[in-house]
């Protein structure tokens, strides 16, 4: 299984791509993860490759390999398109986030995106933003999304929140396991 988690700086992209890898070690799987951080700092590109099977020799993924992309802003899912399989599947958090290019009016932020990845893309989206405010917290918008992508990925319910709990801070697990059942469920 291939698995590609993109966003901008500070969404839990590496938090989430380590809660996939470990959920898929905890059921015995080989897994490679590889980060690429980009200008995380300042607002830019995140990327990350999950990879877990029989045994996995390379922790990246070519283009056209990838079983789930999930991204959490709509630019980024556009992005990283083309590393999509025909038959696998997007999981888009609906946001806009600004790059810098657009910020500072030297390009502008296209029009349409989802409803021209539909047209190519078997996709699925979600506004984990707003259900992350409704449950108070917008921080947790990555595991509102992650519990959409995980009835996608495989594993149980159970296995995924066994892992989860064991890797966000402790302070944050009741908040981080309301927002991936709403995901999950929704």
């Amino acid at each position: 299984m291939n698995i590609m988690v993109v966003g901008v700086g500070g969404q839990g992209t590496l938090l989430t791509s380590r809660i996939i890898g470990k959920t898929a070690l905890n059921a015995g799987w080989d897994v490679k993860l590889s980060e690429v951080h980009g200008m995380a700092q300042r607002g830019g590109s995140v990327v990350t490759f999950v990879r877990f099977g029989k045994k996995v020799y390379e922790p990246t993924c070519e283009e056209g390999t990838v079983d789930v992309l999930i991204s959490f802003e709509r630019l980024e899912a556009l992005r990283y398109a083309h590393f999509l399989k025909p038959d696998g599947i997007m999981i888009v958090n609906d946001t806009r986030i600004d790059p810098m290019t657009v910020v500072i009016g030297a390009k502008t932020y296209p029009e349409g995106i989802l409803e021209g990845l539909k047209e190519s893309h078997t996709l699925y989206t979600i506004d984990g933003g707003a259900i992350a405010k409704k449950l108070g917290n917008s921080k947790v918008l990555n595991s509102v999304v992650l519990g959409l992508a995980a009835k996608h990925i495989g594993f149980s319910e159970e296995e995924w929140l066994e892992t989860l709990v064991k890797t966000v801070p402790q302070k944050t697990i009741d908040i981080n396991k309301q927002a991936f059942k709403a995901g999950y469920e929704g």
